[in-house]
């Protein structure tokens, strides 16, 4: 191809130097933002902070970017891997005039950028990485491993974007990175958008060497070609003849990509392409100090953060940095006011066009309801309380059969799980979807095809990256995956939420569709998984974020599952946990029922309890659904042995509804929490997950120490269900012996009883090892009015 015109090169250059300048500014300076007077100690920031050392390639990629958007009118977003170059992104989105339209107050003259430099990484100001308020981006840069997995999620069902995705070579070292190469076999080019990796390559993390740095090309090109990827090498130091040979690079990969894309849409898919990958080599901390007291900088670790430090107190740095900063000639690109000169400011794109203000990085705009049809319909019929056995995951398959079915015209919503559809029982879905792979398909494959929306991948981290990439462009999802395997992305969702929390203080970010995760497979049923499958943990990491956006339901049956998914799918800005088992199991609510218990959060189950509306003895709590059936199955139990004893039975099916209102907006008031669990009784707690949790969202309440909780804790392995329950200590007679327990009024009637709960759970303990199987009066129970 004919090599980019040389005088648009070199205004680029100036772009580009515009932007370091920028960059280099808002790491050090308060004052004189123009250099209109000679640097003074007393314009410089008390505190430096800020990393330079990946920003002024984070700059270049932008300014190519641009040429190529304009030239060819690309929809295309930029997410930037090295998030600590967030001085660089700022500086950009700044020059191309989105950020003076989002934030008036940081115009584009003199006074504006005062402001943009004294407010990065002070306080009240802005961080020093790539996050929420950057405008064009939907990646927060604070924890390293998921730019691919979310570029690749935002270009999933997105024909026409382009997401170009900077991959530091430091966040290549990480282990959700090392695994979201391999995303392109899941990338149509038929109906899907493309990614374009930029593997930037300097050289160095904080303090040391990476591995990608100091690999050769040829171990860069055999590792990224063996995964399906055509590479493209650019390297240098020169700025001239990098601009030339990366504008031509990029013009290179940008007709591949329309070419792979052109010839899927025209004569249908027929394989998968060997998508570009640029590998970009640069010098860390690219025009920068070269040394800096006799010790070299420019090339090294050093110049990682802050390349010169002590320029307040310092006369010799104070000169190095005024040095600096006037190599990129300010008074050049930047006029009298401030303004960036007419030649430089038509480099970048227009409109929409331009990456900062692209629709698909403030995803809300772009946002379409999901049809989503009438979950009632696919409710179990209950005619009494406890009596039937159901799958409740299955009716939840089939309501999101027809989610799939109801929404084709809009292609908008994906099922994001680990190998584990089927085996969640969520199989239903594939009545009308396919596994997505854009691989051969072989005749014994169950359901594969490259048009498919069900994404599955052994990867939690890739699973639940694809979908926050696709849900911050403006889509819906679901992840649903094995409880204790959860805890692998956890940090992920915690990062997610922050997102979140911090967009709900920026109205210009729309709301988006809420984070919905699934956890099946729990910690109490391990029928043929050990230890390793038993760890409810990721209650806790939601439980801790703020009560803005996170959300934790554990529906007890199908029916409020149903009602709580309708409910999520339907939500924003939340981070909803959904926590219920795949076995067979009992169904306490009809259909009408479980819609007011899901909505008032948590009820006294008056069937299950013989207070008649007084007050009561004791209180048997529940949330979660294996605890919930221990729980009423003790309450028949104290029914059938102790009828005076009043037991009032509580489901908690909304888990922050036990917050104070001033905790979370789902908190009860006083005197509804008093209303379900009195006063002053006992309150006997069965929980699903750890008991800590309990303890921690019911602190203030009244006397909060009657509350005695019993949940998961750490007990058991491959076992049958009921010795779960015991092995926890949750079982129905050991609910029952200390609802007695702590119940003064009967006490003197319950020695006889407590020693019949123990000789059932010795009876129970020799009969698991005789028959490696659950006593049928434990198997078949069910609940009944009857005595």
């Amino acid at each position: 191809m004919s090599k980019i015109d040389q005088t648009r090169l070199q205004l680029m250059d100036r772009y580009w130097k515009a932007a370091n300048y920028l960059t280099v500014g808002q790491i050090y300076l308060q004052s004189n933002p123009l250099l209109k007077e000679p640097l003074r100690p007393e314009h410089i920031k008390p505190r430096l902070l800020g990393h330079w050392g990946t920003s002024p390639g984070l700059s270049f990629i932008y300014i190519h970017l641009n040429r190529l958007i304009q030239d060819h009118n690309v929809d295309m977003i930029y997410l930037a891997g090295p998030g600590h170059g967030g001085p660089a992104l700022l500086a950009n989105v700044y020059l191309e005039g989105t950020y003076s339209e989002i934030y008036p107050r940081v115009t584009q003259d003199e006074a504006g950028m005062y402001h943009l430099f004294r407010q990065f990484s002070t306080p009240g100001g802005v961080p020093s990485h790539v996050s929420v308020p950057t405008p064009g981006s939907i990646h927060e840069g604070g924890e390293l491993g998921y730019v691919l997995s979310h570029a690749f999620g935002a270009a999933f069902d997105n024909p026409n974007l382009i997401v170009t995705a900077v991959v530091g070579d430091g966040e290549a070292e990480t282990g959700p990175l090392e695994g979201a190469w391999k995303s392109i076999r899941f990338l149509n080019p038929e109906r899907d958008g493309a990614v374009l990796p930029i593997l930037h390559l300097n050289g160095y993390k904080i303090s040391g060497p990476t591995v990608w740095g100091r690999s050769s090309n040829e171990e860069v090109q055999s590792f990224l070609s063996g995964i399906g990827y055509e590479v493209f090498f650019v390297e240098g130091d020169d700025p001239m003849m990098m601009h030339q040979a990366f504008a031509e690079t990029l013009e290179t990969c940008y007709e591949k990509i329309r070419a792979y894309q052109e010839d899927a849409r025209k004569n249908g898919f027929h394989g998968r392409p060997r998508w570009p990958a640029i590998v970009l080599r640069t010098p860390k901390g690219w025009t920068g100090p070269h040394e800096v007291d006799n010790v070299q900088i420019e090339g090294t670790f050093r110049a990682h953060q802050v390349p010169v430090s002590e320029v307040k107190t310092n006369a010799e740095h104070l000169a190095i940095l005024e040095n600096w900063l006037r190599s990129y000639h300010p008074e050049e690109n930047f006029d009298e006011r401030g303004h960036l000169v007419p030649e430089l400011a038509a480099l970048a794109p227009r409109g929409n066009r331009r990456m900062g203000a692209n629709p698909h990085a403030n995803g809300g705009k772009l946002l379409t309801n999901l049809v989503l049809p009438d979950f009632t319909q696919y409710g179990i019929d209950v005619k009494e309380p406890g009596t039937e056995r159901h799958e409740s995951t299955r009716q939840l398959g089939k309501f999101m059969r027809d989610i799939f079915v109801r929404n084709t015209q809009h292609e908008n919503f994906r099922l994001f799980c680990p190998d584990e559809t089927n085996s969640n029982r969520l199989g239903n879905v594939f009545e009308v979807e396919n596994r997505c792979l854009v691989e051969p398909i072989l005749p014994n494959d169950d359901h594969v095809s490259p048009n498919g929306r069900v994404m599955e991948v052994l990867s939690e981290h890739l699973c639940e990256g694809w979908l926050e990439g696709y849900l911050l462009t403006g889509r819906h999802g679901l992840f649903a995956t094995y409880e204790s395997f959860a805890m692998v992305a956890d940090s992920m969702m915690i990062q997610h939420g922050k997102w979140l929390q911090e967009s709900l203080k920026l109205p210009w970010r729309r709301p988006i569709s809420s984070l919905n995760i699934l956890l099946t497979s729990t910690c109490w049923r391990n029928d043929h998984n050990g230890f390793s499958h038993q760890g409810p943990g990721l209650i806790d990491t939601i439980l801790s974020r703020k009560g803005e956006v996170s959300r934790i339901y554990l529906p007890p049956d199908a029916n409020c599952l149903l009602s709580v998914a309708d409910h999520c799918f339907r939500s924003r800005n939340y981070v909803n946990l959904i926590v219920i088992d795949k076995q067979p199991q009992l169904q306490w609510l009809t259909m009408e029922e479980a819609v007011e218990h899901c909505t008032r959060g948590l009820s006294t189950w008056q069937w299950a309890s013989n207070d008649e509306k007084v007050e009561p003895d004791i209180v048997l709590a529940c949330a979660g659904d294996i605890v919930t059936m221990e729980t009423i199955a003790a309450a028949w139990w104290l029914r059938q042995h102790l009828p005076e004893l009043k037991v009032r039975v509580v489901n908690v099916v909304d888990l922050m509804t036990l917050n104070p209102p001033n905790l979370h907006p789902h908190g009860l008031d006083e005197a509804t929490f008093v209303e379900h669990f009195t006063e002053d009784k006992p309150v006997i707690f069965a929980f699903h997950g750890y008991q800590r949790a309990i303890h921690q969202i019911v602190h203030g309440r009244p006397n909060a120490e009657r509350f005695h909780v019993r949940g998961f804790n750490e007990q058991g392995t491959t076992t049958t269900p009921f010795d779960m329950v015991v092995l926890n200590g949750v079982s129905r007679y050991h609910l029952a012996m200390l609802a007695m327990e702590f119940a003064p009024r009967v006490q003197k009637l319950t020695p006889p009883l407590r020693q019949e709960c123990e000789d059932m759970l010795n009876k129970h303990e020799s009969y698991v090892q005789a028959n490696l199987q659950d006593m049928p009066e434990i198997q078949n129970w069910v609940w009944s009015n009857k005595a």
